[in-house]
């Protein structure tokens, strides 16, 4: 029961640490925050962080890591439930279910963890070359899931506009703690936060699978 508790309690507040840290990188960067600053956060003396992390470049390493991992896990998870669901539902209609899914998914995320999106598109290069890689792995594998779907939506894209299409939506979406975010946080106006989420939902749905239109 002790070492039970005890266990929980530490993962309680190796989380709160990843929290607050994310939020300090996010508004400070990751260079100027200290460890003190980090320990102080959640109540504890910078020393102590060590308990949880070997170093402050280990609890970067970590909150960039995990989102990834929370990413793809999720897409995973849709791709499995729409493949699944395919049987009840017209065949044709499916990948552009599942791509709704997914674009949300990623909108939910990016309106939940913003900080996080924040300084991953930030502090990449802070990571170690191993932590670095790792995340570029992940990021790749969520890629190519999207793809995937993206080319039963449009099996006549080639492999590069495909690409130039995902790429671009990503930017889309992780502007969100950009776009929707600093509305709600000023005013608290929910209303406002989801508009904008929905505006975003469908710029990005017709990005992805509006007709190609080729110019000069």
């Amino acid at each position: 029961m002790t070492a039970t508790w005890r266990t929980t309690q530490k993962a309680h507040r190796r989380a709160a640490l990843m929290e607050s840290a994310a939020r300090l990188f996010a508004e400070r960067g990751f260079a100027a925050v200290s460890t003190s600053e980090l320990g102080e956060a959640v109540g504890m003396s910078g020393p102590a962080l060590y308990k949880h992390f070997p170093s402050k470049d280990a609890l970067l390493s970590e909150i960039l890591v995990d989102a990834s991992e929370r990413l793809l896990a999720g897409c995973r998870t849709i791709l499995t439930e729409e493949g699944g669901a395919g049987q009840a539902a017209t065949p044709a209609d499916v990948p552009t279910q599942t791509l709704q899914r997914l674009v949300h998914f990623h909108l939910e995320f990016a309106t939940t963890d913003p900080e996080v999106i924040r300084i991953q598109d930030r502090e990449l290069p802070s990571l170690s070359p191993e932590s670095n890689q790792e995340v570029r792995r992940l990021q790749r594998e969520y890629v190519q899931l999207w793809d995937g779907v993206l080319s039963a939506i449009h099996p006549g894209l080639d492999d590069g506009e495909r690409q130039i299409r995902l790429l671009g939506t990503f930017g889309l979406l992780n502007s969100t703690p950009h776009s929707a975010h600093p509305a709600s946080a000023h005013t608290g106006d929910a209303v406002e936060r989801e508009r904008a989420v929905d505006v975003l939902a469908g710029m990005a749905l017709r990005a992805l699978t509006g007709s190609t239109l080729r110019t000069g």
